[in-house]
């Protein structure tokens, strides 16, 4: 089994990369590979809402230039996701969402492709902030039928400096947790995948307000 964590951060290992890491260790203990791609030093443009991809359905973005569709299979072959963002202005930075954007919708009209992988979200913040942006990144997994696990109290952890996020106990703690229930239920669905026949996938509905 394979958790991939997309790093948000305009820096490499700053305190998301510690706050990923940290997670990932309880995932190594169980035998789960784990691996860090850096999205936030990365140019990456936003969605065009031009529908190329659903036209397509390629599993690929048509924009050009970038790593993105790269990532999206690195996404589609791993069991799980970690989203990790540090904090911009009460929200996720603009080049993960950019990533987010394309790679969410891209699945979305390629039948679901990160539906029932196992997904959760980290965040590092200096002082404020954080929740918002937790629940910004969870939007993505639940859009998309993810399983998320969970732990003790939100996935926010604090610091300034790199790697100060070291002296956030209860942070160090909450990532703790989430590492060992998220390696649990990587294990429970492996376990039962030939015994347990998951839900069948329902074609969206899609409604508007205007009558």
């Amino acid at each position: 089994m394979k958790v991939i964590a997309f790093n948000g951060s305009p820096k490499e290992k700053g305190n998301t990369y510690h706050a990923l890491k940290m997670v990932g260790d309880e995932l190594e203990k169980e035998g789960i590979e784990f691996e860090i791609i850096h999205v936030g030093n990365e140019i990456v443009r936003g969605c065009i809402a031009c529908n190329g991809c659903a036209k397509n359905r390629n599993e690929e973005c048509v924009l050009p230039g970038d790593k993105v569709n790269t990532w999206i299979q690195k996404l589609k072959n791993a069991d799980g996701v970690l989203l990790g963002s540090p904090v911009h202005f009460a929200s996720l930075g603009a080049t993960m969402k950019a990533f987010l954007d394309r790679a969410f919708y891209v699945a979305s009209v390629n039948g679901g492709m990160f539906r029932h992988k196992v997904g959760a979200s980290v965040v590092a913040v200096r002082r404020s902030g954080g929740v918002p942006t937790f629940d910004q990144l969870n939007n993505y997994l639940n859009y998309s039928e993810m399983l998320m696990p969970t732990t003790n109290y939100w996935s926010v952890i604090h610091g300034l400096k790199p790697g100060e996020v070291e002296q956030d106990e209860e942070g160090k703690q909450i990532l703790r947790v989430l590492g060992k229930n998220m390696a649990w239920l990587l294990k429970m669905i492996d376990y039962t995948k030939d015994t347990i026949i998951p839900p069948e996938k329902e074609n969206k509905k899609y409604t508007h307000f205007i009558r």
